[in-house]
C-alpha cells in the first residue's frame, strides 16, 4: 500500500507544481468574462446561482471557452502549505518542502483582504449561494481559518515570525468583524462572513479551532473561553445518533461526509489546544457515526448519510486528516488504506490530478486545484508523515 500511495503522490505533486498551484474552482463560474459581458444576467441573483451550479455540475470543462482563468485561491494555497508542512517531516522531502512553503506563504500574504480588524482572506471569485452573495475576496471564517492555520504551520516549519504574527492577527477578524448568534445558554455560533448571520456548524467550529490554537501562543484566556462557547453551541445541535445537519437553516438540513469530518477535526483540535475535554462524549458519538456511516466495504466514500453519490474527492481526503488530527490514524489504518486505494484507482488521472466527483451515471473529471488537488495533497502528506512516525 505504501508504494501505491507514494507513487500516486509523486504524480500528484508533479502536476500541482507544473500548474504552479493555480487552477479552476467548482464555484468560479462568475469569473467568466463571457458571463460578465452579458448586460442583464450577472445582476440577477437567480441567474447567478443557476450559472454557478450549471458550470459546477456540467461534466465537460467549459471554462476555457467561457474565459475563466486559472488563479490562486487563498484556501487552496493554504492546503498546500499545510500539506508541505507535514511533508517537511518526511525524509527526503525536507528542503523541497521548506522552499515551497516559503514561496506559497509569501504569496498568500499578498492576497489578504484589507479593511478589517485583522488578517483575513476570501475566495478569488464572486459567489452566489442559497444563503448569501459574496463578492470576490469577501473574507470568510472558512478561508481565513485555513490560511491562518497554514501560516502557523509555516511558522512552526520555517521559524519565520511574520507568518505567526499574521496568523495571530486573524483572531481580531473573528472576534470583531463576524456576527454571532446566541442560544439561551449564552453560547454562540460565528457567522460565515461579516455580511450574514448564518449558523453553519463546521465554519464556526473552524473559528473555535483557530482561536484555541492561537491561545497556545498568546495565552489570552478570552480566546479559549470564547472558543468553548462556540464548540458548546454546535454540540448542542448534535443529533442523538451523533450526526449534525450542515446548519440551522431549513434548506441546509442535510448530513454529509466531509462536513461531519470537519466538525470532528475541529472539536478534537480544540481539546488538544485548550486541554479541555468537556466535549469528549460529543466527539466519540460523532466519530462512531462518521466511521460507521460514510465509508463502504469497497472503500467508496458516501457523500450523504443516505446516499453514496456523488462520490466527492473531499471525503476520502478529510477522512485521513480527521483521523490523523484526532490521533486515530493507526487504529483505523485498514479503513484509510481501503478508501485511498479505491480513490487512487478510480479517481486519479494518468496525468496525476484527481477528479472532482463520480456520479451515478457519469464522472466529473475537471482538475480543480482547491477542491480536489489541494485536499488530496494535504491528505497524502499527512499519511506519509504518519507512516514515517510509525
Amino acid at each position: 500500500m505504501s508504494n501505491l500511495i507514494r507513487g500516486s503522490f509523486v504524480q500528484l505533486e508533479q502536476y500541482c507544481r507544473k500548474e504552479e498551484y493555480k487552477g479552476w474552482d467548482p464555484y468560479d463560474g462568475l469569473n467568466s468574462k463571457v458571463f460578465q459581458a452579458m448586460p442583464v444576467l450577472p445582476k440577477n441573483r437567480i441567474t447567478r446561482l443557476m450559472w454557478i451550479q450549471f458550470i459546477k455540475k456540467f461534466p465537460i470543462n467549459l471554462r476555457p471557452v467561457l474565459k475563466i482563468s486559472k488563479e490562486y485561491n487563498p484556501k487552496g494555497i493554504a492546503l498546500f502549505i499545510s500539506g508541505y508542512s507535514q511533508l517537511s517531516k518526511v525524509p527526503g522531502y525536507e528542503k523541497e518542502a521548506i522552499d515551497t512553503i516559503t514561496f506559497l506563504s509569501d504569496k498568500i500574504l499578498t492576497l489578504k483582504t484589507p479593511g478589517y480588524s485583522g488578517s483575513c482572506w476570501g475566495y478569488n471569485f464572486d459567489w452566489e449561494s442559497r444563503a448569501f452573495f459574496q463578492k470576490k475576496y469577501t473574507p470568510t471564517i472558512v478561508a481565513t481559518t485555513y490560511v491562518a492555520n497554514a501560516l502557523i504551520d509555516a511558522y512552526e516549519t520555517t521559524g519565520n515570525r511574520n507568518y505567526l504574527d499574521t496568523a495571530i492577527s486573524a483572531k481580531d477578524f473573528i472576534l470583531n468583524d463576524l456576527n454571532r448568534t446566541f442560544n439561551e445558554n449564552g453560547d454562540f455560533v460565528f457567522s460565515y462572513s461579516p455580511h450574514d448571520h448564518t449558523s453553519v456548524f463546521n465554519a464556526s467550529l473552524l473559528g473555535a479551532k483557530l482561536l484555541s490554537r492561537i491561545y497556545c501562543y498568546t495565552e489570552e484566556e478570552e480566546l479559549v473561553q470564547l472558543a468553548k462557547k462556540a464548540v458548546a453551541y454546535c454540540c448542542s445541535y448534535q443529533n442523538s445518533d451523533g450526526s449534525w445537519y450542515y446548519s440551522t437553516l431549513p434548506f441546509h438540513q442535510w448530513i454529509d461526509n466531509f462536513h461531519t469530518g470537519f466538525n470532528l477535526e475541529c472539536i478534537s483540535e480544540y481539546a488538544t489546544f485548550s486541554k479541555d475535554n468537556s466535549f469528549n462524549k460529543n466527539f466519540n458519538k460523532g466519530m462512531t457515526y462518521y466511521l460507521n456511516t460514510f465509508f463502504d466495504k469497497k472503500g467508496r466514500s458516501k457523500y450523504y448519510n443516505n446516499s453514496l453519490f456523488p462520490i466527492d474527492i473531499h471525503a476520502p481526503s478529510q477522512l485521513v486528516i480527521t483521523l490523523a488530527k484526532a490521533n486515530l490514524f493507526n487504529e483505523n489504518k485498514v479503513l484509510i488504506d481501503r478508501v485511498l486505494k479505491w480513490t487512487i484507482e478510480n479517481m486519479q488521472s494518468s496525468k496525476g490530478y484527481f477528479y472532482f466527483q463520480i456520479s451515478k451515471y457519469y464522472s466529473n473529471k475537471i482538475p480543480y486545484m482547491r477542491w480536489s488537488q489541494g485536499w488530496i495533497f494535504y491528505a497524502f502528506a499527512e499519511y506519509l508523515k504518519q507512516e514515517t512516525n510509525n
